[in-house]
């Protein structure tokens, strides 16, 4: 392993990004978050904070500086909203970094995507990196992350900046403030149904991994940038799980019933499109309670080869699905019995 790093990650509040700012201080490394929001408690670890708006040019430009390497999990997420807003913090943010790299001479940039960047709607079942960006994409954060993604691996030019790209998959954990937080919320108030025939495999990462997984590309462009450089990667457990089923198992391990009631898929993907369509001609912008790239993640098949990620980065999950299942839920059961 490389000398102590001096790191600077981008959103070090969200649930990744203080999952990482805490695993580089635990091992010694000096880091400074960038938020916009403020965080006590990760200063109080030891991290250095600068609040300010990435999608500020000369912030950027004069804040992103003295450091080894960037971390960039900032982004703005969600399957609803103007395009503006995910062009602006999605892509003209991840520029501006680019640029301050460049500028200010730092060597390293890691960017934080999603494998959605290459969801097209259809079953994505054990593909590897080699699978194609779509033309259309169902929503505009996928397409927002793919453009910043191409934006980053194009501005590999080692020794001067080495970049990757690591596209992790539904990170999950005690502290999710999103995807099982509300899973289990619409299974308490018997709204969440099983999309299409509950028999879809889909690939997760707990959020300890999902952290490690970016420091260990961090450490590889160190040491080899031309093998882990330029490059996209997929990162999940290698755990692939039936969706439905293990929905049904947490739920249950977090003393909460599930129905199990169904909609078939096309009807959800319908009702989708129509919502969407009417959100649109009435200027709506709360987000639709079904689209079509969430029925469509319901129902599909998205489980990944990540076998790129532990050959050239050393990648290997150190929380197991079960693991990481118990710890989540015991997490739920006291946020609930303190609440």
């Amino acid at each position: 392993m490389p000398d102590a790093t001096r790191s600077l990650v981008t959103g070090c509040g969200g649930f990744l990004g203080a999952e990482i700012v805490r695993q580089l201080l635990r091992r010694g490394d000096r880091v400074v978050g960038i938020s916009r929001g403020s965080y006590p408690e990760l200063v109080e670890l030891g991290m250095t904070h600068v609040r300010g708006d990435l999608t500020c040019r000369d912030f950027v430009l004069d804040q992103v500086r003295d450091v080894d390497a960037v971390i960039h999990t900032a982004a703005l997420a969600g399957v609803w909203g103007d395009w503006s807003r995910y062009f602006q913090t999605n892509v003209s943010a991840t520029r501006h970094l680019i640029d301050a790299c460049r500028q200010n001479k730092i060597g390293r940039l890691v960017y934080t995507s999603s494998p959605s960047v290459t969801f097209t709607g259809d079953d994505q079942s054990g593909v590897d990196e080699s699978v194609p960006y779509p033309s259309r994409w169902l929503c505009h954060y996928p397409k927002s992350k793919a453009m910043a993604e191409r934006d980053v691996l194009a501005a590999h030019a080692p020794p001067d900046l080495a970049t990757c790209s690591l596209r992790p998959h539904l990170i999950w954990g005690p502290g999710d403030p999103h995807l099982l937080p509300r899973v289990v919320q619409r299974a308490r108030s018997r709204k969440l149904r099983i999309v299409g025939d509950g028999k879809n495999l889909v690939d997760m990462v707990y959020v300890v991994n999902a952290a490690a997984a970016h420091l260990c590309a961090v450490d590889t462009l160190a040491l080899n940038p031309d093998q882990a450089g330029g490059r996209a990667y997929f990162v999940a457990q290698d755990e692939p799980v039936a969706l439905w089923p293990w929905i049904e198992k947490f739920c249950q391990s977090a003393g909460v019933s599930f129905s199990g009631r169904r909609v078939p898929f096309r009807v959800a993907y319908g009702l989708g499109g129509a919502l969407e369509a009417a959100y649109r001609m009435t200027g709506r912008d709360s987000e639709p309670p079904m689209t079509r790239f969430v029925a469509a993640q319901l129902a599909k098949d998205h489980y990944f080869d990540v076998s790129a990620a532990a050959e050239r980065l050393g990648y290997r999950p150190s929380v197991t699905m079960d693991e990481g299942l118990r710890l989540t839920a015991d997490y739920l059961r006291e946020l609930g019995g303190s609440s």
